[in-house]
């Protein structure tokens, strides 16, 4: 009888579980660990919060394997920077509770929306939820011993107890994290264990205690505020209820796209990619006013949200272009901050902050980021964007990671159209570079040429046509280093003549800093976004270009790995010379389609997903940057990339997926079909653009606004001929400016 019931009884048990398969949401792919131990400098965190959202909290530990944590920082106001209040439980004698305590932590389980850990040295077992502004945390104790939980700041700070709250503020680069927060059972004491200028503050519980819920809210206006939002968003301490309603905000961000066919891995590895692509920017208006550490002043936002933490350099080439595809109206309010951010400091920033303006690397890439949304139809104001880009780049220095006005180097690149580079030993004239990031001679005015080119596109619009000619003279300035002889962007001195002898894998010392940034010559070779027509010009035409791109996959280190990888640290990822693991190297492969051999862009890439984006803790190859590195796998999992930021176009690669769809904020949803799609079926064969024959290796946003599809026929062998017509390579500025 009991075996009848079991067949009667089964097969509806079987069903069940297919429907639970069948009915998994987009948030159950994200595998937060993914990347947590990092190949050579930064892994990705295990991040808890909601979508762009002020509040974020990663455990206090470095890589996956340490065992150890310091804590629970109550907010990540800048992503990789400035932990700031840390949460520390303690079980055991308070007498050794000391503010450089650790934890060995175990059983670690964390999605985007809920976080929990076991802090096996105490017996305490924590959990985490987030909201937009405030937070939950519940503790439980299993051991003996009085229960405490310590907060500390990380810099000079306040934190002061009364009845069953805290309340305070920590400080990070000038500027002040407010909190307020509540426990739901009131401590029988509050010790003060303050050291230096580090505020810590032990709430402690007495012996019997199991569980205890922590809500806090935070601020950059004031302990009030923070208290505020708090109250508005979490009124008890059911952390189950708030990690739901966190949930469904991911489902809600992450179901704008769905996917179909390929591996549960690739799905994994694509949505929490998506995922990541949400960690930046952080919306940081409250109740209709925001602090600006621009000018160290609280605005009202006037109905628009006051957006930061955004590292351009990192963002403008997949990560931007993907926000405004998804989430076109908070791009809207993005660049009305960063217009906000130059009429507070005088300077359009590069690595805007909770903080301000961290000014990391080179270039000043607002300018893409505005082009690019120009171009798209996003609105906002042209004229003060305009403004603000040109005059930061005519008066601001373009000395790397410097804020200041400009120097005897910006007069002569100014003047002559180069970044004048020192020859190996030769001394620095100018105090103002640093010592260790140095000049980035070809790396400066190559990201310049390509600011120019976007400042001539918002001229272009206003009609400003004296500016657009200025501009656009500029934009070619690259011209100005490539060395016909040998193929590659080459360093000039200040008399205009070649750094010679020169090494295009290992001169430049520590990342090739003197004249590049991050990765040697091999890398900015193709460094020209807004003008591939006329790089392929530069080699010579389509033959040559190719020849060296080919090569660039296949040429070896000439040293052990650890001696090039001692020399070139942030060039993780490689394939030969291609650096996979930095952004500079993220279009790269892409560029078979400007010059007629669209297929092995359609091989590399594919490649490339495969060896180095993995559904594993080592799966990402280099460093993350919330949301760059992510974006460009996003794109590519898709089939198309953005290669030129500024021009409202995207270049076809080899999608993973079997059909894809995109909604749209208009209503509408573009598709991409990719039949007889496999791991083998990764050539296109032919394509159809909403059901017409097309033979072109681009689409433009249009056709996504429209709510198109594209359907791509593949096959496990190169189709030579798909995509090789003239009229079918993407648009490029071209070549109008003739070499100087």
């Amino acid at each position: 009888m009991r075996y009848s019931l079991f067949t009667l009884f089964f097969p509806l048990l079987l069903s069940a579980c297919h429907s639970h398969i069948e009915t998994k949401e987009p948030v159950d792919y994200v595998n937060t660990h993914i990347g947590n131990i990092s190949h050579l400098l930064v892994p990705t965190f295990p991040t808890c919060h909601q979508p762009n959202s002020m509040l974020r909290m990663n455990p206090g530990r470095h890589e996956f394997v340490t065992d150890r944590m310091k804590g629970f920082p109550l907010n990540v106001p800048s992503h990789r920077q400035g932990d700031v209040l840390y949460l520390m439980p303690y079980c055991g004698n308070p007498e050794e509770l000391s503010p450089k305590t650790q934890y060995r932590y175990d059983q670690e389980e964390s999605t985007p929306y809920h976080y929990s850990v076991f802090l096996d040295d105490y017996g305490i077992t924590v959990d985490f939820a987030p909201g937009q502004r405030a937070a939950l945390f519940t503790c439980k104790f299993e051991e003996t011993g009085e229960r405490c939980i310590q907060l500390k700041t990380t810099g000079e700070g306040v934190i002061k107890g009364e009845k069953n709250s805290l309340s305070g503020y920590d400080t990070y680069r000038g500027t002040k994290h407010y909190f307020y927060l509540e426990f739901d059972k009131t401590p029988t004491s509050f010790i003060e264990k303050n050291i230096a200028d580090t505020a810590v503050l032990c709430a402690q519980f007495g012996k019997e205690l199991e569980q205890l819920g922590i809500r806090y809210g935070i601020s950059y206006i004031s302990i009030e505020q923070a208290k505020k939002n708090l109250n508005k968003e979490i009124n008890d301490y059911n952390l189950q209820a708030l990690a739901q309603a966190a949930r469904a905000a991911w489902n809600k961000a992450l179901g704008k796209i769905k996917v179909e066919g390929s591996t549960e891995d690739e799905k994994i590895t694509f949505y929490t990619a998506l995922y990541r692509s949400h960690e930046r920017m952080i919306n940081i208006s409250e109740d209709g006013k925001y602090y600006s550490g621009f000018d160290g002043k609280i605005h009202d936002d006037e109905g628009i949200p006051f957006w930061t933490d955004d590292w351009a350099w990192d963002t403008y080439h997949a990560l931007h272009p993907l926000q405004i595809i998804l989430n076109p109206k908070d791009h809207e309010a993005k660049l009305t901050s960063y217009i906000r951010m130059y009429e507070q400091s005088g300077w359009m920033p590069t690595f805007p902050c909770v903080f301000g303006d961290a000014h990391s690397m080179n270039g000043n890439h607002a300018s893409v980021i505005f082009a690019d949304a120009l171009c798209k139809g996003i609105p906002f104001n042209v004229e003060k964007a305009f403004e603000g880009c040109r005059h930061t780049v005519l008066n601001e220095t373009m000395i790397p990671w410097r804020r200041a006005p400009k120097t005897e180097l910006d007069d002569f690149y100014h003047e002559n159209g180069w970044f004048p580079a020192l020859a190996p030993g030769e001394k620095e004239t100018v105090a103002l570079v640093d010592d260790f990031e140095q000049r980035e001679a070809v790396a400066v005015t190559q990201a310049a040429s390509y600011d120019d080119w976007c400042i001539a596109q918002m001229a272009n619009h206003l009609g400003k046509t004296d500016e657009y000619n200025f501009h656009i003279k500029r934009a070619f300035n690259y011209r100005n280093l490539f060395n016909s002889k040998t193929g590659f962007f080459h360093p000039k001195d200040k008399n205009g003549k070649f750094i010679e002898p020169f090494d295009y894998k290992f001169s430049g010392g520590i990342g090739s800093r003197a004249y590049y940034d991050e990765n040697n010559a091999w890398t900015y070779i193709w460094n020209v976004h807004h003008n591939i027509a006329d790089l392929i010009n530069l080699f010579g035409g389509n033959k040559p270009f190719i020849e060296k791109l080919d090569q660039l996959f296949v040429e070896g280190m000439t040293t052990a790995k650890w001696r090039y990888y001692a020399v070139h640290p942030d060039a993780t990822g490689n394939v030969g010379q291609y650096v996979m693991g930095n952004e500079p190297s993220f279009h790269i492969p892409y560029l078979y389609n400007y010059a007629g051999q669209p297929w092995k862009t359609q091989k590399r890439i594919r490649m490339l997903m495969e060896s180095w984006f993995r559904n594993d803790l080592m799966g990402i190859c280099g460093d993350e940057d919330g949301g760059g590195m992510s974006a460009f796998y996003v794109f590519s999992a898709l089939g198309f990339y953005p290669v030129s930021a500024g021009m409202p176009y995207y270049t076809i690669g080899s999608p993973i997926f079997t059909k894809s769809s995109i909604k749209l904020d208009n209503g509408k949803t573009f598709t991409i079909i990719a039949k007889n799609n496999s791991r083998n079926n990764k050539y296109i064969q032919s394509a159809r653009l909403n059901g017409k024959p097309y033979n072109k290796t681009y689409f433009s946003h249009k056709d996504i606004l429209a709510g198109g599809t594209l359907e791509l026929i593949m096959g496990n062998r190169p189709q030579k001929e798909w995509g090789t017509d003239n009229n079918a390579i993407p648009p490029s500025e071209g070549t109008k400016i003739k070499t100087k």
